[in-house]
Order: C-alpha cells, then sequence, then structure tokens
C-alpha cells in the first residue's frame, strides 16, 4: 500500500447558520472552499441552549447532498414532501437534496449537548436533478469494529475489513469513519486511491495521522494513496476520516443551491419562487 500523506492543514472558522446556530466551518470557508465532491463540513458543539436552540428552519436545497451526524442531543428533521424523522446521538441522515426539496432540522431540548457535524457532498451533473431522497440511518444500523488493540471504527459508509456501511447507493462512493484510538494505539487504513481524503480531529487533544500531529479541531488534507495511519497519541482521540471520488466538474453555487453553472443557479432560484420544490 502506498501511504498518504498531509498535503494541507486548515482550522475551522467560528460562524453561524440557520437561525443563529452558533457552530465551527472547516470546509467551505475562504481557507478551504472545498475538497471536490467535499463542498462543506461544519461542526456544531455547545451545551449553551442558546447557540443551539433556533436551529435550522424551513430552507432549500437543490443539487448536492448533506449528511448530518449527531454526536449528542436530538433533532428532529421534516420537509415539504411530508417526512419526518429523528436525529438521535449516533445517528446519520445522509440526505440526496437533487432537484429541489425544502426541509428543516430543529432541536428537540432546550438544555444539554448539541454536537455534531454536517457534511455537504457534490453531485455529478447528470444527478443534480435526481427525485430527492433520505437515507435514514439509527446507531445500531452502524456496524462498530476493533481492527487493532486500541481501535474503534464506526463505519458510516465505505468497508473496513468485514465491515460495510449501512450508508449505499451514493455515486461519489464515499468512505466515511469515526476512529477513536487509544493512546499508541494505531490502525492503517486502507482508502481508494482515486479518492480525495481528509481527516479531522474532533476529540482529545491530537492525534498522529499519516505520520504528523494533528490537533483537536484541524483538519489534514490527504495526498493520493492506498491507505493511511492514524495512531493515538498521549490522550484518547477520535478522528473523522472521509474519502470521495471527485467529481472534476465545475462548481457555482449560491447559499444553499450547487450547480456547474450561473444559468443553473438562475433556474434553481426561479424554480423555488416559483414553488416547484
Amino acid at each position: 500500500m502506498t501511504e498518504r500523506s498531509i498535503l494541507r492543514r486548515i482550522r475551522g472558522t467560528d460562524t453561524s447558520d440557520g437561525a443563529g446556530v452558533k457552530l465551527k466551518r472547516i470546509i467551505g470557508q475562504p481557507g478551504l472552499d472545498m475538497v471536490d465532491p467535499f463542498l462543506l463540513l461544519d461542526e456544531f458543539r455547545s451545551d449553551q441552549a442558546g447557540d443551539y436552540i433556533a436551529g435550522f428552519p424551513e430552507h432549500p436545497h437543490r443539487g448536492f447532498e448533506t449528511v448530518t451526524y449527531m454526536l449528542a442531543g436530538h433533532m428532529q428533521h421534516g420537509d415539504n414532501k411530508g417526512n419526518r424523522g429523528d436525529l438521535a446521538p449516533g445517528s446519520v441522515q445522509w440526505m440526496t437534496a437533487g432537484r429541489g426539496i425544502l426541509h428543516s432540522e430543529m432541536p428537540q431540548q432546550e438544555n444539554g449537548l448539541m454536537w455534531g457535524f454536517q457534511l455537504w457532498v457534490n453531485l455529478p451533473a447528470k444527478d443534480k436533478m435526481t427525485e430527492p431522497r433520505y437515507q435514514d440511518i439509527a446507531p445500531d444500523r452502524i456496524p462498530v469494529v476493533h481492527p487493532a488493540n486500541g481501535v474503534t471504527v464506526k463505519v458510516i459508509a465505505g468497508t473496513l475489513g468485514d465491515a460495510t456501511g449501512p450508508v449505499s447507493g451514493i455515486v461519489t462512493a464515499p468512505v466515511y469513519l469515526d476512529i477513536a484510538v487509544e493512546p499508541g494505539a494505531g490502525l492503517e487504513i486502507p482508502l481508494p486511491e482515486g479518492h480525495h481524503a481528509f481527516a479531522y480531529v474532533f476529540d482529545g487533544s491530537d492525534a498522529q495521522v499519516a505520520g504528523e500531529k494533528l490537533l483537536r479541531s484541524e483538519l489534514a488534507v490527504l495526498s493520493k494513496g492506498t491507505s493511511v495511519r492514524v495512531t493515538g497519541r498521549e490522550t484518547p482521540a477520535r478522528v473523522l476520516l472521509v474519502a470521495g471520488q471527485p467529481l472534476h466538474e465545475p462548481v457555482t453555487r449560491y447559499g444553499p443551491f450547487v450547480m456547474n453553472t450561473p444559468e443553473q443557479i438562475h433556474e434553481a432560484i426561479a424554480d423555488f419562487r416559483a414553488g416547484k420544490f
């Protein structure tokens, strides 16, 4: 296997979205516009209700997929097609917005920790106007494996050893792993050679990724290769490892719309205003 290295590092910037939810934007900021096919990565984490209670009221999307991974707290999602579902701790929602949808994600708690991620995954031009769909995945459907002493991995998408994540039918063939490592424990994780990949330390003080120390709240964009090693340092740590097949297509985005040309963005806005979502 050809081990990947770190091409660049980026730290998240503090911002807010929705109706004022405070969050850390890691991908989709001036320092890191995208990691094709990934358009955005937000981490929201607060035990202060005022930071999250207003939630994400109804808003439109077209042309890409949103992935919500809850670590703590409870949100409810709904849309203009009549779909409803609960996002409980450990659950994942992979929503393919496709041709257009209006949806919301609203907190179902008034105190306590709310913690999780939202990832945006681009769709290729041929699939941008596909019919919207959801994959709502409860925690007990996500395989939890122990591939080495002191290493625990939740396999959300892709495969690791004999475990296959429950997310399926995604055109970018994603890998989405939540990796917990104890001090000194480690694992070399295979990744598809042509996939773009990143690692993000979200718990503990730091971890060793691709032979380098990566601090908490720091994202590493990884080079090409067939594997990456993740190892614990002085304290236990958790790392998101995400990879996907790049699209190599032009990207034009405007708020909640991601298309290939400005003309398609104008069409999306007109369709939204005309109530065609």
